[in-house]
């Protein structure tokens, strides 16, 4: 049993590695159509229906690019879509939800402090929230208030900001800013599957039957995907947050949540500016470093609000602690990861507990076994450099105690 707690680390590995992968192609193609888009060039010679054209240069060669804003008289012999690549980050960022956060959630989702559910409950709020976060987007953007770009654009951020409020309400800080990673990376995947990709069959069918395409299908698609360029950043920043609990582990979390999409909006300003050959806006990066400076103080702001120490402890938990070695596991784990691993880090340099982990009390120490007995027994990741010196005596006795406890046995 406990080479599945290896075999499954492997295949989140995999999929996380996926994920990577994907969301690099699906950013990378996105950001050069918009780039493209922003640089076209219009002059008299172009064919009819053209909006405009760039010659680029890459890899040792010349590109002519020409764009129709509706679509080109005849139907293209050979046509490449981008689609697959935000089709499958999707659902490898999913997989990697299903995989830490579903499977883990009794210590990565849920807070009893914050708001003490099941683990079906909150795997429930979570799908909820993130297919409901779509429909609400969707229905937005296709009444009269979404005409006006800029008032829609508006709108969606303050309801951003009231959706990392709630998060934070109903999850872990670190949950809390995954998922609103998966809202948002969900309403951009749901832009290209159900608006950006089909608008664009339907001038193709139209282009096939002879027909002139309506141009509202391509009004449509490129507000979907100005949205997309916009949120990409912030989405990023969510994503990556979790191995910083400077970020997520603070009281206002969500407000620094709220300040990384206003910083995705202000350098992705800068980079449209410049693409669209339209100057050098260079008071979008002393806003971005302003809102920056604002991030870190907030993460070091002391707590108003503190809860009461989370004393529950699961069925699951309660095999390690019942183990006949745990008080010897204790003392190697307090001993030698503590002092990076507590809420007031008295290692130099370590200001907050790494990942936002914490080894203070025999629930701690249960609720994160597997990570001690793969980051600790079964390989030398931890400490980094063996920092505090732990024996192999020690890293054998983590791996006795967990294996032991998984088999169901009282360790000797």
């Amino acid at each position: 049993m406990y080479e599945y707690a290896i075999a499954w680390d492997w295949m989140t590995f995999a999929v996380r590695w996926l994920h990577v992968i994907t969301a690099i192609a699906w950013i990378g193609s996105s950001f050069y159509f918009v780039a493209l888009d922003l640089g076209l060039k219009k002059h008299p010679a172009l064919p009819p229906g053209a909006y405009g054209e760039e010659w680029q240069v890459h890899g040792g060669g010349f590109y002519h690019i020409q764009k129709y804003l509706v679509a080109p008289a005849n139907m293209p012999n050979h046509l490449v879509w981008f689609k697959w690549e935000s089709y499958v980050t999707w659902l490898s960022g999913f997989g990697m939800l299903c995989l830490v956060y579903y499977a883990g959630a009794d210590l990565y989702m849920i807070d009893p402090a914050v708001l003490d559910v099941s683990k079906p409950a909150a795997i429930a709020i979570s799908l909820c929230s993130i297919a409901g976060g779509w429909i609400m987007y969707d229905l937005i953007c296709k009444s009269p208030f979404g005409n006006d770009n800029s008032r829609l654009m508006v709108a969606l951020y303050f309801i951003l900001v009231a959706v990392a409020w709630g998060y934070t309400h109903l999850f872990t800080g670190r949950a809390a800013f995954l998922h609103l990673g998966a809202f948002t990376a969900t309403i951009m995947s749901a832009n290209v599957f159900f608006i950006i990709i089909p608008n664009q069959k339907i001038v193709v069918a139209d282009l096939i039957a002879g027909r002139t395409p309506d141009p509202k299908y391509g009004r449509i698609a490129k507000q979907r995907s100005t949205h997309n360029n916009y949120l990409t950043l912030p989405v990023l920043f969510l994503m990556l947050s979790n191995h910083y609990p400077l970020a997520f582990g603070t009281q206002f979390n969500w407000i620094i949540a709220s300040l990384v999409f206003l910083m995705g909006v202000t350098i992705r300003h800068w980079f449209n500016t410049r693409h669209a050959d339209a100057g050098k806006p260079t008071w979008t990066w002393i806003v971005t470093v302003v809102l920056f400076i604002v991030i870190m103080w907030l993460s070091t702001v002391p707590k108003i609000l503190t809860g009461e120490p989370v004393t529950k402890i699961s069925a699951i938990q309660q095999p390690f602690i019942a183990a006949q070695d745990f008080p010897k596991v204790r003392d190697t784990v307090m001993g030698r990861c503590s002092m990076c691993h507590a809420k007031e880090p008295s290692w130099e340099s370590i200001i907050a507990p790494p990942k936002g982990v914490v080894f203070e009390t025999d629930r701690d120490i249960a609720a994160h076994a597997r990570e001690i007995y793969l980051q600790a027994g079964r390989s030398h990741a931890m400490p980094p450099a063996n920092a505090s010196h732990i024996t192999d005596e020690e890293r054998r006795l983590l791996v006795s105690w967990y294996e032991s406890a998984v088999k169901g046995e009282k360790t000797q």
